[in-house]
């Protein structure tokens, strides 16, 4: 990527880790037709080296914790001219987090998917569903909307790729608590980021669509 491309990437966002995580990203191996990539926020980044989670060569993890559908479409930059293999898209939480709503959060999943899809058609995409949270958290309290909005959003989208013959990937209803919308407990530290269990039912849901690759 250029250097004038990498300046246009970082300049929408203005936490300082999102710029030092898009540098880093700068420095590493250039990603090409074999690579995995991991798109996504700081639930994709915290799980940490994903080909060891996910026992497979070639899966990049690109999350950056706090990362929204806006510094994650300014990022493509950095990823679609290698023609990756696969993307698997995590994004949305943090757009709704900020108030946005399901209309304006599905607008911006599906812009970014089309950009992939028209800058590197040989790519194969994969939405994973926006994961549910637990208001229950004291930390979460405030956004009792935002389970209302994950719902709306994640049907959206499933319909959506269900139209544009694309992987939609239910993860939502192997973290939802059963008669409730809640993450369950036993998945998540805070209401919202997971654990390590939480992180290998991740990676068990995720290897159904590896073995594809």
């Amino acid at each position: 990527m250029t250097n004038h491309a990498y300046s246009q990437s970082v300049k929408y966002h203005s936490t300082e880790h999102y710029n030092k995580k898009v540098a880093a990203f700068e420095k590493m191996d250039a990603i090409n037709d074999s690579s995995i990539v991991m798109i996504g926020n700081s639930l994709t980044e915290y799980a940490g080296d994903w080909s060891k989670l996910l026992k497979k060569k070639n899966v990049i993890n690109r999350g950056i914790a706090g990362d929204d559908a806006t510094g994650i479409s300014h990022r493509l930059v950095q990823i679609l001219p290698g023609k990756p293999k696969a993307i698997f898209l995590m994004l949305g939480i943090n757009d709704i987090l900020q108030g946005r709503s399901a209309q304006t959060v599905s607008a911006q999943c599906q812009k970014i998917i089309e950009t992939i899809r028209r800058q590197s058609p040989e790519t194969q995409v994969f939405f994973q569903s926006i994961l549910p949270i637990n208001e229950t958290f004291e930390q979460m309290q405030d956004h009792e909307d935002a389970s209302v909005v994950i719902r709306q959003v994640n049907a959206a989208m499933k319909k959506y790729c269900k139209q544009n013959d694309l992987v939609y990937i239910d993860l939502y209803s192997k973290f939802v608590r059963h008669g409730t919308h809640d993450l369950r407990r036993d998945m998540t530290q805070d209401g919202l980021h997971l654990n390590a269990f939480g992180y290998k039912v991740w990676a068990f849901q995720l290897n159904k669509y590896m073995n594809r690759l």
